[in-house]
């Protein structure tokens, strides 16, 4: 196979512009409260003048009296109104206002779950130091919450049917074995990943605002997979929502998912890249040992296996996210449990597309190029995944915009993290010994609904750079950052070597 192979130029149609219906999609999303009117108090008080009015006669005091006396009732009843007034809609915009639900687990546990967590902030976002305004922004985020994919899914459902074949249940907490039913779909968005993704087009709009106007809308691209494209448009209908419906995006691009498209959202362009199943196979074996002797000794005859034990702990998340209440898989693991079944994921993204894997990095050269011609305001230099025909024209890659966003995967943007030099590790992964300060934890990299968020800044005539992930900003100490993040743009470019030169050599590697 040779690189003409994977010539941009010979890609069928993969630019698709898709407008998205917004107006009163989402509206049912937004609890809008009732404003209750005294008609009544009005209506005796209007009686009760006539009244007086008919016996005394049109008295001067009496009138002043019962004006005075109108004017209390009628300031009591619009203080007591007040409360109730919606004021999520002021200034033509809506204020945020959360629909993901919760989930009845303890975050904790949650953020034990690894890739399958849900989103959560790692920091408290930084507004710009005095002096500097924000000119542009990019965003690289995931997809919201889903099913899990069709052959995790198929060894979910065959390690619930060893237990659910066991001889007996010996602890009451495999109980509800007895009339459980594995229901869940494969691959597909679920109603928790439709609302994070809403969400973040509701929280975007209000960090983000002053960069929109109807002439400088977000630039929107998707990865060609259902689940990504819906997490776009739901991101869309927020924006939409928190916005009022003042300004009704479309999602711009979506980039095929076929095995000759250049893609830079996804990591399916180096066939030569080693697996992580050998790395991460190691901590499975030591760590579920002792959760397999004690479920087979409480359920004899189910025959679980090593292999089967991830799978079930992954129920704990999918099967709460997807019923959006806790699962009863949760009950069966202990916190100590549930955090070495983290690092089995943490091991599986490092040693899959990130450092620990000799072609990881070079999967995310492609994007990382698109992101300093966006920057720059420069056409894309680069020989690795990128689209040609679609980063060579104005329509599907326009530059000078100041707000984009991708919807990618979370193996890819482990691949871009590991390209841009973010979370690096002093030492690889060990492979039979958690490191408990360890700064790679996918949990905070890549939960599902994640995102990376690249902003330029303008600060006294001069440009720089900032990245946040999750919230969390990033010391970019690769390319001298100041204390609060800050890196020069001149130096935050020339510090991209790696994904200037093509992955110096690396991409080549991933076909010959």
């Amino acid at each position: 196979m040779s690189m003409a192979d994977f010539d941009n130029d010979s890609e069928s149609q993969p630019f698709i512009h898709k407008s998205v219906p917004t107006e009163n999609f989402h509206q049912s999303r937004a609890d809008a409260s009732s404003n209750e009117n005294d008609q009544k108090r009005g209506h005796l008080l209007w009686n009760r003048r006539r009244s007086w009015t008919t016996v005394y006669g049109p008295s001067r005091p009496v009138i002043l009296l019962l004006l005075a006396f109108c004017a209390i009732l009628v300031l009591r009843t619009l203080l007591r109104l007040i409360p109730q007034i919606d004021w999520n809609c002021r200034d033509g915009k809506h204020k945020y206002h959360p629909t993901t639900p919760t989930l009845g687990v303890p975050e904790d546990v949650q953020h034990n779950w690894a890739q399958y967590s849900p989103y959560h902030p790692e920091g408290v976002y930084l507004t710009p130091p005095d002096g500097c305004v924000i000119d542009q922004v990019n965003i690289l985020q995931r997809h919201g919450a889903r099913y899990p994919t069709e052959g995790a899914g198929i060894n979910i459902k065959h390690a619930v049917q060893k237990l659910q074949n066991a001889d007996e249940f010996r602890d009451e907490r495999l109980n509800f074995l007895k009339h459980y039913s594995y229901d869940l779909g494969y691959e597909g968005l679920v109603h928790f990943g439709a609302a994070q993704s809403f969400d973040s087009g509701q929280e975007h709009f209000q960090r983000y605002e002053k960069l929109l106007n109807n002439s400088t809308l977000p630039f929107v691209r998707a990865s060609g997979s259902a689940r990504v494209i819906e997490s776009a448009e739901e991101w869309i209908s927020g924006v939409s929502f928190a916005s009022h419906y003042k300004h009704n995006l479309s999602l711009n691009v979506i980039i095929p998912e076929t095995d000759n498209s250049n893609n830079t959202l996804d990591d399916d362009m180096c066939p030569n890249a080693g697996d992580s199943e050998p790395f991460k196979s190691v901590w499975q074996n030591i760590f579920s040992q002792s959760i397999l002797n004690r479920l087979n000794a409480i359920a004899p005859g189910s025959g679980l296996e090593s292999a089967d034990i991830p799978h079930l702990m992954s129920l704990c998340s999918f099967d709460t996210i997807a019923k959006e209440e806790r699962s009863p898989f949760c009950s069966l693991f202990n916190s100590t449990e549930f955090e070495d079944y983290e690092y089995f994921h943490d091991l599986d993204k490092y040693y899959k597309t990130g450092y620990g894997q000799r072609l990881g990095p070079v999967q995310g050269v492609g994007y990382v190029n698109e992101l300093l011609a966006r920057l720059t305001d420069t056409p894309v230099r680069d020989n690795t995944q990128t689209n040609r025909t679609l980063d060579a024209s104005p329509d599907t890659f326009p530059l000078e915009r100041p707000f984009y966003i991708d919807f990618s995967h979370d193996n890819e943007m482990v691949a871009i993290y590991a390209a841009m030099g973010l979370f690096r590790q002093e030492t690889p992964l060990n492979l039979t010994m958690p490191e408990k300060n360890r700064t790679w934890r996918a949990a905070k990299l890549v939960p599902f609904s994640s995102r990376m968020v690249a902003e330029r800044l303008s600060c006294g005539g001069e440009t720089f750079v900032r990245v946040f992930v999750n919230d969390a900003i990033q010391p970019l100490e690769f390319c001298d950052a100041k204390s609060d993040g800050l890196c020069n743009l001149r130096n935050f470019v020339h510090s991209q070597s790696y994904a200037r030169n093509d992955g110096e050599g690396d991409f080549e590697k991933c076909y010959s």
